[in-house]
């Protein structure tokens, strides 16, 4: 009996791995502006010289079922509608590709029509947007070295954008402070979604975001469309993608950021119903915990994040949605200084700092589309959020003396404090509703309407010297509403010329200031001759509350808040481009732009350099008016040859200047001045490769050169010497503020992934490099009696790998 079990048990082994190795591939074909599927779609997909077709069912549906596995070409057609075209779309073993697809509808007569394609890659999904916007795929993030799967890094490569050299994730937008980014999830803003996020700042070392839940999602880098408002710099509108709703799937993953499972699959099979979560937590936290390794200051974080679908028949499509995330770490940190005595014998001066920061961070939202007729739909959503950071410090100091040989003779009294102890957290509660009519092939209106109430519990104490105890500067409990309304309308003259007109309204009950900001973009487009396109857009973003409501103590002891009248931040933005389709794969692209600012946040005092939109996180104590003026402008060149043939290439280029004027009258350049960036990215695929031809081995780098960042220098002497005053407390040179750097950086990124399929499943095996070229360049300054010139750097962080093995089943 045992040897027929033996006998069949090898029979099914061999045939599981024995059998052709194929995927499922189908999705929906839609309208783009009335989002109804369009029966009688013809979807044809090319793999080698292998061509298929099919045509979408009555709900715009279709399937290719037992599809060999690779890199495949999808051509989507209908009557009236101008072509689509997809390449690349990668099959695996381990999951079936879902695709959603939305056409636009044609407007050449039928007698004329020449069917072409109508959707250039890179170009988001949003048609509102017809200047300075940018697709971001999952693929991308994946693929793009240093990017660490972190689609925050991984904009840094598009033109117009920097990042923080120093390691963590900030997106700054030509010139612009990156706490003015917005991000929004599934159309909703969110908090910042970052572990270890800082008050008032967008980024931090660690994102929340899993790029395993990420669909495709757009990021906008000026002239916004008439739907964005509150923002100035950029908007990261991040998406969720479904999960799957016919089969279940799972995927595994371990690595050097965290030990994470997903799970999605239908609730009930034929619903159209599905379920997408994924958890995460730290490696090193795990490990830490186990008791396995002493790490001692080892950050700590642990996130989820999920997605839920609802269709029905007669009450619209329900999307619930949600993530969150917990961090914290705990470090000490220690300094020695030593003088030697009149007496020859030596005092040493101790001082050590205990700091704990906890940080959390959630959003959960609903979401509704109902379609009324197939020309008419509204999208409404009602959401929750919140973020959160306590930091705690205590400061110990102690004086010991020695001889002159080193002997101990005796310590003074040891001292023990709180330093500080700040308590930050907000809570977010927004709805909205918009409404989208497309009025024919030629006309299409959107109207919204969103209410946003805020409310914070915010508390700060630092340790004061001269009154020996902690000083609250910000004690804050308090709900800030804002309320927002927009119209466009998007005016297609004829083929070649599109243009979209409309206006943001916002309305800031804490200031009763009313901002119109009227938005108009063109895009002019003739088939082989390239496109022209301009826009030109108003803009405002409230500053960060703190700033609002921030106790300020004057010369004569009397405590105020002198900034509770603060106007909103505003910038008109102009932008002028032209890009060039070359060849099937290539596209070169050019952009130039003036950002006007004013109203600018800057210090009551005719003496100051100081505005708030220096800020990196947190507030200064300083009495604020809207005084200040800025001006971000530049030119960006893109060159890029789009994934095909197994491998693809970027490069961008940014040359720009970002200035401030303060009370003081003075032009300065703004922090984020780095004056040009330069990337280039390239990447290669290797497939079907082994004795079975079912491995891909992909290889990728990036080259990146920016400008120095600008600072505010340590005091020095007319002969350049340091004269720093630790005594009085006289450190930097605040009438040079921002006038130059110090090193240009230069970083190479590099990254390696191994995919081998099997039957129903995908093992990846990847690992990432940033800084691999290990550059030491000098970021910034301060000072360091430990230094020989007393002098300390700020440098990139050090070459650091991420290895991460994944399955998928």
């Amino acid at each position: 009996m045992k040897k027929y079990l033996f006998v069949f048990f090898l029979f099914t082994f061999q045939n599981v791995f024995c059998q052709s190795l194929h995927q499922t591939l189908r999705g929906t074909v839609k309208d783009l502006d009335g989002q109804f599927g369009l029966v009688g779609a013809t979807v044809s997909i090319k793999y080698k010289d292998l061509i298929k077709s099919t045509v979408a069912d009555v709900d715009g549906k279709f399937k290719f079922e037992k599809m060999p596995l690779g890199r495949v070409d999808i051509k989507v057609s209908f009557v009236g509608y101008e072509d689509k075209l997809m390449s690349n779309i990668e099959l695996t073993s381990g999951k079936e590709v879902v695709l959603d697809i939305a056409l636009q509808e044609s407007l050449v007569l039928m007698s004329e029509l020449l069917i072409k394609a109508n959707k250039v890659k890179g170009e988001v999904e949003n048609d509102m947007a017809l200047v300075s916007a940018r697709q971001v795929t999952v693929d991308e993030t994946q693929r793009y070295a240093g990017s660490f799967n972190d689609p925050a890094r991984m904009v840094s490569s598009f033109a117009g954008v920097t990042g923080n050299m120093e390691g963590s994730n900030d997106i700054v937008v030509r010139g612009n402070s990156p706490k003015f980014i917005q991000w929004k999830l599934e159309g909703v803003e969110m908090p910042n979604p970052n572990h270890f996020g800082d008050l008032g700042g967008t980024g931090g070392p660690i994102s929340a975001l899993n790029s395993n839940l990420l669909a495709t999602s757009d990021f906008y880098t000026g002239a916004f469309a008439p739907e964005y408002g509150n923002v100035l710099s950029g908007v990261f509108d991040v998406k969720f993608r479904k999960g799957n709703n016919e089969k279940r799937e799972y995927s595994f993953g371990i690595g050097a950021l965290g030990i994470d499972a997903s799970m999605e699959g239908p609730f009930k099979k034929g619903s159209g119903a599905s379920y997408l979560f994924n958890y995460r937590y730290s490696s090193l936290a795990l490990l830490d915990n186990l008791g396995l390794v002493d790490f001692g200051g080892v950050p700590k974080y642990q996130d989820a994040a999920f997605k839920i679908v609802l269709p029905s028949k007669k009450l619209g499509s329900f999307t619930f949605f949600g993530m969150g995330g917990l961090s914290n770490i705990s470090e000490k940190t220690l300094d020695t200084l030593d003088a030697p005595l009149t007496n020859g014998n030596i005092y040493q001066h101790v001082r050590e700092e205990d700091f704990q920061l906890n940080n959390n961070l959630f959003i959960a939202g609903l979401n509704h589309l109902y379609s009324f007729t197939n020309n008419f739909f509204v999208q409404s959503g009602v959401s929750y959020a919140g973020w959160g950071n306590r930091e705690l410090a205590f400061e110990t100091k102690n004086g010991k003396v020695f001889s002159g040989t080193g002997k101990f003779l005796e310590d003074s009294l040891l001292q023990r404090h709180e330093s500080f102890n700040a308590d930050f957290a907000n809570f977010n509660f927004s709805t909205f509703i918009k409404l989208n009519y497309k009025v024919s092939n030629k006309h299409k209106i959107e109207a919204g309407f969103k209410y946003i109430n805020t409310a914070y519990d915010f508390k700060n104490q630092e340790f004061s010297t001269e009154k020996l105890g902690l000083v609250t500067d910000l004690d804050l409990n308090k709900s800030v509403d804002m309320f927002r309304n927009f119209s466009s309308w998007k005016y297609r003259i004829n083929e070649n010329l599109t243009t979209v007109v409309g206006f943001q309204n916002v309305y800031l009950p804490l200031t009763q200031e009313n901002s119109f900001e009227p938005r108009l973009s063109l895009r002019y487009q003739k088939t082989g001759k390239g496109a022209w396109s301009f826009a030109y857009g108003k803009h405002s973003n409230m500053d960060h509350v703190a700033n609002y409501f921030v106790k300020v103590e004057d010369k004569n002891g009397l405590v105020t808040q002198p900034n509770k009248n603060l106007a909103l931040l505003k910038a008109d933005h102009i932008v002028l481009g032209f890009e060039k389709r070359i060849g099937a794969n290539h596209i070169a692209k050019l952009e130039t732009y003036y950002q006007n600012l004013y109203d600018l946040p800057v210090e009551n005092d005719a003496k100051s350099y100081y505005s708030t939109i220096n800020e990196i996180s947190g507030f200064k104590k300083v009495a604020l008016v809207s005084e200040g003026k800025g001006k971000n402008y530049g030119v960006e060149l893109t060159l890029e040859r789009f994934f095909s043939q197994n491998y693809y290439y970027l490069f961008t280029t940014s040359i720009y200047q970002s200035k401030y004027i303060a009370k003081e009258g003075i032009e300065r350049n703004t922090i984020y001045n780095n004056n040009y960036a330069f990337n280039f990215l390239i990447g290669k695929e290797f497939v079907n490769f082994g004795k079975k031809q079912n491995k891909t081995f992909g290889i990728n780098a990036k080259l990146l050169y920016v400008g120095a960042r600008k600072i505010i220098p340590l005091l020095r002497d007319d002969k350049g010497e340091l004269a720093v005053n630790p005594a009085k407390g006289l450190y930097y040179d605040y009438s040079k503020a921002y006038e130059k750097g110090l090193d240009d950086v230069f970083q190479v990124n590099a990254s390696a992934s191994l995919k081998i399929n099997k039957a129903k499943l995908t093992h990846e095996i990847a690992v990432d490099v940033i800084n691999a070229n290990n550059t030491k360049a000098r970021i910034d300054e301060y000072y360091n009696p430990k230094e020989k010139d007393k002098i300390g750097y700020y440098t990139p962080m050090s070459l650091i790998p991420n290895l991460v093995y994944r399955v998928k089943f």
